[in-house]
């Protein structure tokens, strides 16, 4: 767990000095997702998710936990709009085998869900949920 912490104060640090997009090549991260915030109208945020953004993720019903969004084509997400990114979990080794492309994650601030990452590849294998393939 120490070197996740590590890993987030470090990413905190290039965000804060402005050098997130510089650094993507060291970050190695869990999943790619369709993130999209809702509209502030649906009880979405008010204002657009900058790059480095780290809410909550509801990563199973009695789970959350941080995550760090680096979006890939833009450097902020306004609300009612969906962006590709990328995220890196706080301590994924306490919520293993939880992830499934096409799961949809809540994102929330808090206890208001903001939005909703929608898996589309899981770089973490650790996340990732056994498929068992039905025999017909």
């Amino acid at each position: 767990m120490t070197d996740e912490i590590e890993t987030f104060e470090r990413l905190k640090k290039y965000i804060e000095d402005g050098n997130l997009r510089k650094q993507y090549s060291k970050i190695k991260f869990d999943v790619e997702a369709d993130v999209y915030f809702f509209r502030t109208e649906d009880g979405g945020r008010h204002t657009p998710a900058a790059l480095g953004y780290r809410p909550g993720h509801m990563v199973k019903e009695d789970m959350m936990t941080t995550g760090l969004h680096y979006y890939l084509e833009q450097d902020c997400l306004f609300p009612g709009h969906q962006a590709k990114t990328k995220i890196v979990f706080l301590s994924p080794e306490h919520y293993p085998h939880c992830l499934w492309i096409g799961k949809k994650v809540l994102i929330q601030e808090g206890a208001h869900a903001v939005g909703y990452a929608k898996i589309t590849k899981i770089f973490n294998k650790l996340l990732e949920k056994e498929v068992i393939q039905s025999k017909q």
